[in-house]
């Protein structure tokens, strides 16, 4: 067969049991399974067995089911609610001091989870019932909330970045650095598009009557709830960029500190404990067998030509090569609106990834601005998901328009960051160029 019509044929089927709801890793799985016994007959069903063991067992797994616990037992341990407990004694006093200060904590829970409907669920349950009883405007309230829990997969340390180097070869210390100024730059942007819409009308974000405020004292106790995962997410990433611990032992660090935490703010109960090691335990579960469909499936698409058909097909091309990246992430954006990231960095970062190589990119800013592609289409109308987990929360008088309307700009600020990045790589590099370590 053709290796384009065989391309096609491929990621029609890919494409077509996704969106019959069938699991993707189990997509991956089958779709391999089918293709090796095709080509090659039952006996080469065992390289999908070989795959399977040299997945679970390379350093990234390992790094990747230890942050997964640092995360579920910080979450877990309700240091959600000490951190959203500060950020309202300290900004509920401005003007959209709320709606800012949901995204700050937001920003702080991602670095904390690494996920994002963790922020979304967390900052959903806590804050939009607050704002709402404060007479924030509906849209004010709705979009900060998703738009913050985006930022968990971008600001390190991050489960989605474990899974694009896991799929890659690049560095996980490095793209974690690579995530921390877009990050940061992206919470910026927001904090101030809602500091510029209260300042010019109060009455989308009014700040908390003078009387409900609380003394200076006050507000430095409450920064005793917060203060110790900060120091750890801080000593976590301080040890990766210095070199004085891989990846793996900083999130074994991470996890014991996360324990030390709980411990010292009288939450390492035994139910706290068994719901954080149950979660991490189902989502590590989850992305294991992921990544096994990922490789088996990369493995198959190699055996049958395709991806050297796809990277020949698209190096060759006579045009210049920021177009045939611009054509790569606009593909990416728009697959995001409709389908969740993980199969979209599995399924098509092993293909891409050496297309820009060769095209002369470098590997680790296509990396970055590959994960904000995607997950930017994560919080895009009409079917990003985080949209839906919010929705799922089912606050009253929130319909799904409302959630479109209230995130609109949000994604435009977020995308004129992500472009910023692409046109200033430095953004993004500069700080992983300072490493120490990888």
């Amino acid at each position: 067969m053709d290796p384009g019509l065989l391309s096609l044929l491929v990621l029609g089927i890919v494409l077509a049991l996704l969106a019959s709801g069938m699991p993707v890793a189990f997509v991956l799985l089958s779709i391999a399974a089918g293709g090796f016994l095709f080509i090659r007959g039952p006996s080469s069903l065992s390289s999908m067995v070989i795959v399977a063991f040299t997945t679970l067992t390379k350093d990234f797994y390992i790094a990747l089911t230890l942050f997964i616990l640092m995360a579920g037992i910080l979450t877990a341990s309700g240091l959600g609610t000490a951190l959203y407990d500060m950020m309202h004694k300290w900004m509920a006093g401005l003007r959209g001091g709320l709606a800012m200060g949901t995204v700050g904590i937001s920003t702080i829970i991602a670095a904390m989870s690494g996920s994002a409907a963790t922020a979304t669920i967390t900052m959903g349950l806590l804050a939009y019932p607050e704002m709402e009883k404060r007479g924030y405007d509906k849209s004010m309230t709705i979009g900060c909330i998703p738009a913050g829990g985006i930022l968990g997969p971008i600001i390190p340390p991050s489960v989605v970045m474990i899974l694009v180097c896991a799929v890659s070869v690049l560095s996980i210390g490095k793209l974690f650095m690579a995530g921390v100024f877009p990050g940061l730059l992206i919470s910026a942007g927001w904090i101030a598009y809602i500091g510029i819409r209260c300042w010019r009308n109060p009455a989308m974000g009014p700040p908390l009557p003078l009387e409900e405020r609380v003394g200076w004292k006050e507000k430095f106790v409450s920064l005793r709830g917060s203060i110790l995962p900060i120091i750890l997410i801080f000593l976590v990433l301080g040890l990766i960029y210095m070199g004085v611990s891989t990846p793996t032992e900083a999130g074994g660090i991470g996890a014991f500190g996360a324990l030390i935490c709980a411990a010292i703010y009288r939450n390492l109960t035994l139910a706290n404990l068994k719901r954080a090691l149950m979660t991490s335990l189902r989502i590590a579960a989850m992305l294991m067998w992921i990544l096994i469909g990922a490789f088996s499936f990369s493995q198959l698409i190699g055996a049958m030509g395709v991806q050297a058909y796809i990277v020949g097909f698209l190096t060759g091309l006579p045009v210049n090569r920021w177009v045939i990246l611009i054509g790569i992430l606009t593909l990416v954006y728009i697959l995001g609106m409709f389908i969740d990231g993980n199969p979209i960095i599995v399924i098509f970062l092993p293909i891409f990834a050496p297309i820009t190589e060769l095209l002369g990119f470098d590997p680790l800013w296509f990396g970055l601005i590959f994960t904000i592609d995607v997950l930017i289409g994560s919080i895009t109308p009409p079917f990003g998901m985080i949209l839906f987990y919010f929705k799922g929360l089912n606050q009253p008088g929130v319909t799904m328009m409302d959630i479109y309307r209230a995130i609109i700009p949000y994604v435009i600020i977020m995308t004129l960051a992500w472009i910023m990045v692409i046109i200033f790589p430095q953004i993004a590099l500069w700080l992983p160029g300072m490493m120490l370590g990888k």
